[in-house]
């Protein structure tokens, strides 16, 4: 990051500097237990464990958005690596996506629910990638 830049106060700098990715959750850690694990080190904005859509179980990784980034930054240096549900939980500065970039689930190149080739059986043998073992070769 520029020098330059980050002497000038920005609201999306200083944004992004303030919210934490937090990984290797346990799936008994809430939104709640997670706010109270952070909470030591300043006020925290949010708290979120992210969770399956369908299942509604957590995914094992969440975010936590600190008020002043000098907060996030000691949440950081002093829970990356520390045990929260008896786990070790990783804590790095969270990076927002670049806009069109996957987000996961089905689809990208030849994988997904019916493949990336063809259209359900139509031209060229389509529709068959994704969940095909070698034994299903023909």
């Amino acid at each position: 990051i520029n020098a330059e830049y980050m002497g000038k106060s920005s609201f999306f700098f200083t944004y992004k500097m303030t919210k934490l990715f937090v990984g290797g959750l346990s799936w008994n850690t809430t939104d709640d237990s997670l706010r109270d694990a952070f909470a030591a080190f300043g006020e925290v904005e949010s708290a979120r464990v992210i969770t399956d859509r369908e299942s509604g179980r957590s995914r094992g990784f969440g975010f936590v958005s600190y008020v002043d980034p000098a907060s996030a930054t000691a949440a950081m240096e002093k829970m990356n690596g520390a045990e929260l549900d008896n786990r070790t939980i990783k804590c790095d500065l969270a990076t927002e996506r670049a806009p069109g970039a996957p987000s996961g689930g089905r689809g990208g190149f030849r994988g997904g629910y019916r493949g990336g080739r063809g259209s359900y059986g139509f031209s060229n043998g389509g529709g068959r990638g994704g969940y095909r073992s070698r034994g299903d070769e023909q």
